[in-house]
Parts: structure tokens; C-alpha cells; sequence
């Protein structure tokens, strides 16, 4: 990988790069091609599925929940009217 391959890539991004941060992009782009190139010489050939393993997820459980209107404001930090209060956004 060379810098123009850096400044292509900053075109279609929409981004603009100083020599800097190009020179550091670069660095990092041949420090993540050469962990792939490495990963990519991995072995597999001897791996082999393990059997016998099971589900460790529980099973859904439903329950009933009262979620009654004082309860919800009587807990809530700014409440009035029975209404709750938040913070105006604009």
C-alpha cells in the first residue's frame, strides 16, 4: 500500500488528510494488512468440530408486571400533574 492509495481512499470518503495523518494511515493500513497476510497462513486443515456441546441459554421467562401510572411517576426525579418532566430539546 502507498500514500496515493491513502489519498484514493480519503477521495471516496470525502476527507480531507494532511501528510501526517496520511504518512499514520498508512502505517496502521500496513500494520492491519500484514495481521490479515498472517492470519491468512493459518492451518486449518486439522481442526476439528466439537461434539457434545449444548445450549447454555436460558429459556424465556413471562411474568406479569404492574407498571400502574402513580408508581411510575411517584418514582421519577420531576413530575407534575401526573405528568412526567424532562428537559425541553430542541
Amino acid at each position: 500500500m502507498e500514500i496515493k492509495d491513502v489519498e484514493k481512499l480519503a477521495e471516496l470518503v470525502k476527507i480531507e488528510l494532511s501528510e501526517e495523518e496520511k504518512k499514520t494511515i498508512l502505517k496502521d493500513m500496513d500494520g492491519i494488512l500484514a495481521y490479515v497476510k498472517a492470519i491468512e497462513e493459518v492451518d486449518v486443515g486439522n481442526v476439528t468440530a466439537q461434539y457434545g456441546l449444548h445450549n447454555i441459554w436460558r429459556e424465556d421467562e413471562t411474568g406479569s408486571r404492574e407498571f400502574k401510572k402513580e408508581l411510575v411517576t411517584s418514582q421519577f426525579p420531576d413530575a407534575q400533574d401526573g405528568f412526567l418532566k424532562v428537559k425541553k430539546i430542541l
